[in-house]
This record gives C-alpha cells, sequence and structure tokens, in this order.
C-alpha cells in the first residue's frame, strides 16, 4: 500500500509545470487538505498513507501542503472505538457535505481548501485542483512560535498575524490543534492487527477571531490542550474560511519538535 501512496502523489504533480526560480518555501501558496478517516475503515489505511507521503514530500509545484487529519467518530460502533476520533470532525465533515452540496459523507473523503472533493482514485482530477489552487490568490497567515504552558490544563500559546487587505466579506480564523505524529495498534474492527500511524491528527478546533473586509488580525492567542497531550508532538493549524464552510481563504502551520526526535 505504502508504494500505491508514493506513486499517487507522483501522479499528482508529473504534469505540473516547473517551479519557477522566484518559488521559494516562503512564497509557496497554502493549500489546506482535510482527510477525513477513522481507524475503523479497512479503506483508509491507504489515504493515511497517502497525506503522510504528500506532508513528508512537498511536492506539488509552486504550493506548500498544509495537511488536517480529521478523525470522525461514526465508526466507533463497528468493533474498534478510534481513540483519534472526535465529533467536531464528524461535524464539520456533515457541514461540508451541506455546503458543497455532496452525496454523503464518507471515509476516506478528502477536501481540498474548502472547494474540492478529491477522490484518489482520480490522479488526473487530483492534478487539476491542486494546480489550480497553488495559483489561486490567498490571504496571508502567519503563526509564530508555539509555547506550552506546562500547567494543568496546558495552555498553548502563539501569535496570529492575518493580512486582510483583499479580503471582500468578513470570514472566520480558526485553529485546529493537532498531533503531529500519531500510531496505534488495532485490536478489533476492520483493521485488527494493523500498526496505523498518522499525521497532522485534529484534536480540537477553535474559531479565534473575526476577519474583516479590509482589515488585519494580530493577536496572542491562547487555547487549553487536552489531557495527556505532548507538548513536544503538536502542529497548529490556522486557517481563514468563509462561514459555513464556504472556501479556505489562507493558512498558516507551525509545529513543536518532531515526534520521537
Amino acid at each position: 500500500m505504502k508504494g500505491l501512496c508514493v506513486l499517487l502523489v507522483t501522479a499528482c504533480i508529473a504534469t505540473a509545470a516547473p517551479i519557477p526560480n522566484a518559488v521559494t518555501p516562503n512564497t509557496r501558496t497554502p493549500i489546506l487538505v482535510e482527510l477525513f478517516t477513522s481507524e475503523g475503515c479497512s479503506s483508509c489505511p491507504p489515504a493515511d498513507l497517502w497525506l503522510q507521503q504528500l506532508d513528508t514530500t512537498q511536492l506539488i509545484p509552486g504550493a506548500q501542503i498544509i495537511v488536517l487529519s480529521e478523525h470522525v467518530d461514526y465508526w466507533d460502533h463497528d468493533g474498534w472505538k478510534d481513540p483519534y476520533s472526535l465529533a467536531l470532525s464528524t461535524d464539520r465533515q456533515s457541514g461540508y457535505v451541506r455546503a458543497m452540496g455532496l452525496s454523503t459523507p464518507y471515509t476516506p473523503q478528502i477536501i481540498v481548501n474548502g472547494a474540492s472533493e478529491l477522490r484518489l482514485s482520480e490522479p488526473q482530477h487530483i492534478r487539476q485542483v491542486f494546480a489550480k489552487e497553488a495559483l489561486a490568490a490567498q490571504v496571508p497567515v502567519s503563526v509564530g512560535a508555539l509555547k506550552v504552558d506546562g500547567n494543568v490544563p496546558a495552555i498553548l500559546r502563539a501569535h496570529i498575524d492575518v493580512n486582510g487587505a483583499e479580503v471582500k466579506r468578513n470570514a472566520d480564523i480558526i485553529a485546529a490543534v493537532a498531533l503531529d505524529r500519531a500510531r496505534s495498534q488495532v485490536a478489533h474492527g476492520e483493521n485488527e492487527g494493523k500498526l496505523l500511524t498518522h499525521v497532522a491528527v485534529a484534536q480540537e478546533f477553535v474559531k479565534i477571531g473575526k476577519l474583516q473586509k479590509g482589515k488585519t488580525f494580530s493577536e496572542d492567542i491562547q487555547i487549553k490542550l487536552l489531557p495527556n497531550i505532548n507538548s513536544q508532538n503538536l502542529r497548529l493549524i490556522v486557517f481563514v474560511q468563509e462561514p459555513e464552510f464556504g472556501k479556505v481563504l489562507g493558512a498558516a502551520v507551525q509545529q513543536s519538535s518532531p515526534f520521537g526526535k
């Protein structure tokens, strides 16, 4: 399966244009890729690996891929309770289904920038979506260094800047706290006996502010972390999204020390 995931990532970029010399890590266009998944779903591990490869390789020309793994909870009654499942992830997926006029939520389901649904069986469409989003205008977002106060509960602090000078309508600023890396040895259900690994696993979503059209947002934020979260295994993903699960207008990510290092 891992080889298949590498192949699919390669297929995404095979026909894309070369990266211009002017493109640097600081000027790449951020693209938010949300994967709705579950450890109880036998079809999900290949998509989980695909997301990890996409995150690691960063091979989409001109783009910075920001990934987010959102584990839904509606598989939890089928023999295995996913330790990373969240009702918030299920609600977020249902919101996209309504907003985008999709037929149904399912796993694995991939949403890009809140506007496009991807299927791993359609590499040509994947290439087209990434090529389009890599050229799209973005609202600049920056996330400062993460600091965690070791109290109980622990508090995550960061400074957030968003430049809304070109924004035509108000939008929400949302912070997603995620585990940088996670793994599970599945004991029951469709994936029984498998060791599953994940990247950027959502733990909570917090609406941290409103971006008003033509204005900027610059604030220090603090978020109470859930119990037993390793402060050295975190990502903070901040994105600007039109209301009611609309298009993602800009995004940024900051992370603490990588898991296991």
